[in-house]
């Protein structure tokens, strides 16, 4: 017989730690959770990350429960196969965030103190640049930039490493000019004909918007998941509209679609 789940009267984390730890046995562990590797689960920690995002976007407060414990769940996995080799575990995970909040906030936990928002930011980005220099990672200012970061998401921190240096645009005017500049490009690549670099100049053109982005201070991330929700609520009208004509909208063509779009548009802004 398997034997029993840890038990819980085990303080919550614990018991989670030691689940884990069953699923991860070599004997009698699950075969799924058993050959996973920290490169086969990084995709789940990521999805996982996107829906607690999405939880809160919804203000969805049940949700967000789940999705933060799905999201610690992958903690608790990775933390468990680096115990497995040794590197490190669970407790060696929280004790580093544990010392780095510490570390990064020496205006709550020590005599440091900042007169505005603005000098605290500009303190905490010189703590951060120190850590990197402890750490030695790569000979740039931008070397450890995750790659694996959504791409608008790490364009906006590419840019901003780069503009904290003085290189940035000094205005979103001049952004813009840029942004028609590089538009430009793109236009004449899609006239040429030439699709690889019409790709090329279209990632060029991303790249400034990502510019534009962090010089309004607004995240692009947040900013397109709206427009995402946004398009989504509207073609779910002209689904609905087509719906009470007897229509799908393969059967409906462009104009009969585009009236129900203006429609809803319409609609949207007497809302504000």
């Amino acid at each position: 017989m398997p034997e029993p789940a840890p038990s819980a009267e085990l303080k919550p984390i614990d018991r989670l730690r030691a689940i884990m730890a069953r699923l991860r046995d070599r004997e009698s562990g699950c075969p799924w959770d058993i050959e996973q590797t920290f490169a086969t689960i990084a995709p789940y920690t990521i999805e996982e990350a996107y829906e607690v995002a999405d939880a809160i976007e919804r203000n969805d407060l049940k949700d967000l429960k789940e999705e933060l414990g799905d999201l610690l769940l992958q903690v608790v996995f990775h933390a468990r196969m680096a115990e497995e080799q040794d590197a490190f575990d669970f407790d060696d995970v929280a004790r580093a965030i544990n010392d780095k909040m510490v570390r990064r906030h020496p205006h709550v936990f020590a005599d440091e103190t900042y007169g505005s928002l603005a000098e605290q930011k500009e303190g905490w980005d010189q703590i951060k640049a120190a850590e990197r220099a402890e750490k030695g990672r790569g000979q740039s200012l931008l070397d450890d930039v995750p790659a694996g970061l959504p791409a608008l998401t790490r364009a906006v921190k590419l840019s901003k490493r780069a503009a904290g240096v003085g290189f940035v645009w000094p205005s979103a005017k001049e952004v813009l000019e840029k942004l028609d500049e590089e538009v430009g490009e793109l236009k004449a690549e899609i006239a040429a004909g030439d699709l690889e670099k019409a790709r090329q100049e279209m990632g060029d053109v991303l790249f400034v918007v990502a510019n534009l982005a962090r010089t309004l201070e607004v995240d692009p991330e947040d900013a397109l998941r709206a427009t995402n929700a946004k398009f989504t609520r509207r073609f779910h009208y002209i689904e609905q509209g087509l719906a009470e004509r007897g229509k799908t909208p393969a059967q409906s063509d462009l104009a009969e679609m585009d009236a129900l779009w203006d429609e809803v548009r319409a609609a949207d802004k007497q809302k504000g």
